[in-house]
């Protein structure tokens, strides 16, 4: 079949998009579409140009005979400020608020658009990174997981809470809950996660900080690097946190049970978009 260069170009967008941080070879589409080098180079120039204009991603290319293209996901100021403001909207909704102190959030974790928004944020926020996985605690926090690993193009890493046969040959660790201030347990099957793996850490909430704490201590256990930790929504006024180093997409403070009000802000992950 003879492609016309429009056919060509959303082809390879489609291709590129689908297959982030992964080096494709020029010859992949000049053997699909029996055309000159010359004339893909164009096209991958063509398409590289509109992604930029548009704050689409970024389109890398390297010359030689082994030369390609790689795609990495990046998202304008513009858009990473509207996907917080339709964040936000949603977080503010009445009839959040649950016992403890908690916010209702499972609806926006099932939500796949607003999820896949949330994924070029965060993508965003590491493209510069070098990620071999995406951790997460279960089970929130997983479907959140799924959308950054796609962007990122890495496996995902779930933390149990409970050993199961399926699992095989696990590492566990005890750790005190920044709520609760019980003793609970963290498991990570052995063939979930490569030794020595570079891991960024992602959750739904971040209250006390015991959990990410927990995740941080059982890295150590398989040699990984924790190369960031991003969640969605953070308690804002909490004494005695044990874990300070991460970036939110929101805050939330002035939590009043008996009104159900609180109210919500901007995080510091745009901090890390404009590059401030």
């Amino acid at each position: 079949m003879k492609y016309k260069r429009s056919e060509r170009l959303v082809y390879m967008t489609q291709h590129l998009i689908t297959n982030p941080n992964k080096l494709i070879p020029l010859t992949t589409y000049v053997d699909k579409f029996s055309q000159a080098k010359s004339s893909i180079s164009e096209d991958i120039r063509i398409i590289k140009d509109v992604l930029s204009a548009e704050g689409l991603g970024v389109l890398q290319t390297t010359a030689g005979a082994n030369g390609g293209a790689i795609f990495i996901p990046k998202i304008s100021v513009e858009r990473a400020k509207k996907i917080i403001a339709d964040f936000k909207i949603e977080l503010e909704a009445n009839e959040r608020l649950l016992p403890g102190g908690y916010l209702y959030m499972s609806d926006i974790m099932g939500d796949p658009n607003m999820m896949n928004d949330i994924g070029d944020l965060i993508a965003t926020m590491y493209g510069h990174v070098e990620v071999d996985a995406v951790v997460t605690v279960a089970t929130k926090g997983i479907s959140l997981a799924n959308a950054v690993a796609r962007k990122l193009n890495v496996p995902v890493a779930v933390i149990r809470k409970d050993n199961k046969v399926t699992e095989g040959s696990t590492v566990s660790i005890n750790y005190v809950s920044g709520s609760t201030r019980k003793i609970e347990t963290m498991v990570l099957s052995k063939r979930t996660l490569k030794e020595g793996s570079r891991v960024l850490v992602v959750d739904d909430f971040l209250r006390a900080g015991g959990s990410i704490t927990g995740v941080t201590n059982l890295m150590e256990e398989f040699n990984a690097t924790v190369v960031g930790v991003s969640v969605l929504v953070e308690a804002k006024e909490v004494a005695n946190r044990r874990f300070n180093d991460y970036k939110s997409l929101l805050k939330v403070s002035e939590i009043d049970e008996f009104n159900e009000s609180f109210v919500v802000e901007e995080g510091n992950c745009l901090d890390y978009i404009t590059g401030k």
